[in-house]
C-alpha cells in the first residue's frame, strides 16, 4: 500500500514574487477561517427578512466588501432602511458560529516569521473596526501588525483606499508592498494602488475566480504562501 502524501509534498513549487518590505493581509478568508460562518449567516439574515437566499457562491463572492456594497449584491431586494435589521439578524446568526472559526493552520508562524524577517506587517479588511479589534484580541495576533484598516473607516474594497492609508502611515510605497487575499476585490485593490498582490484559494475563491484579476501569485496553502514570499 502507497504512504499518504504529507501535504509539503504535494505543494507546488511556487517561485518567490520578489523583494518587499510590506505585506499586507486580509482578514476573513486569508487570515481567519470564516468563510462557512458568513455564508450561513448571511443566508439566515435573508430568510428572516424573507428575502431570497443567496446561494453560497453569491455569498462567498461578497467576502472582503463592505456591508452595504455586500447586501445590494446577496439581498439585491431589502430595501436600505432595513440594511440594519439585516446585519442584526446577520450577528445573531454568526455568534454562535464564533467559537468555531481559526486561524489557518501554519498562519501565525508565518506571521511571525515575517515579522522576526523585519517585514512590516498590515491588515485591509472588509471588517468593522470593532469586529476586527474583537478577532485581533480573540487570536492574540493583534501586535504582529503595524497598521489595520477596515471598511467602516475607508471605502470598501476595491477602492485601493485602504492600501493609500497604510501606505501613508508606514512609509512604503506600492513597490514596498504585497497584498495577500482571497478574493479579487483585493486583487483589485492592489490592482488599483499598484502593488503586487498573491491570491490565496483556500478561502472563498477559486483559481479561475481569482484568474480575473491580475497576481504575482496563486496559491493553494499557506505553505505555497511561505514559498511565495520567500520564507521556504
Amino acid at each position: 500500500m502507497t504512504a499518504p502524501l504529507n501535504p509539503a509534498e504535494t505543494e507546488e513549487k511556487v517561485p518567490p514574487v520578489g523583494p518587499y518590505n510590506m505585506v499586507v493581509f486580509d482578514w476573513d478568508g486569508t487570515i481567519l477561517d470564516t468563510t462557512a460562518a458568513i455564508v450561513i449567516s448571511i443566508q439566515y439574515a435573508a430568510e428572516k427578512l424573507g428575502l431570497p437566499v443567496p446561494s453560497t457562491s453569491v455569498c462567498r463572492s461578497v467576502i472582503g466588501l463592505g456591508w452595504r456594497d455586500a447586501i445590494r449584491i446577496v439581498a439585491p431586494t431589502c430595501p436600505p432602511e432595513e440594511f440594519q435589521q439585516f446585519g442584526a439578524f446577520y450577528v445573531e446568526r454568526y455568534k454562535p458560529e464564533e467559537p468555531k472559526v481559526h486561524l489557518f493552520e501554519g498562519i501565525r508562524a508565518l506571521l511571525e516569521d515575517l515579522q522576526k524577517n523585519g517585514v512590516t506587517l498590515a491588515i485591509a479588511t472588509g471588517k468593522s473596526r470593532r469586529g476586527l479589534n474583537q478577532v485581533l484580541e480573540q487570536t492574540g495576533i493583534g501586535p504582529l501588525f503595524s497598521e489595520t484598516a477596515t471598511a467602516d473607516e475607508n471605502p470598501s474594497k476595491p477602492d485601493p483606499a485602504m492600501l493609500e492609508r497604510i501606505g501613508l502611515a508606514t512609509g512604503f510605497t506600492p513597490e514596498d508592498t504585497i497584498m495577500v487575499g482571497d478574493t479579487t476585490h483585493d486583487l483589485g485593490m492592489a490592482r488599483a494602488w499598484g502593488c503586487r498582490a498573491i491570491g490565496v484559494t483556500y478561502g472563498a475563491m477559486t483559481r479561475e475566480m481569482l484568474a480575473a484579476e491580475p497576481s504575482a501569485a496563486i496559491v493553494a496553502s499557506v505553505g505555497e504562501l511561505r514559498k511565495a514570499l520567500g520564507l521556504d
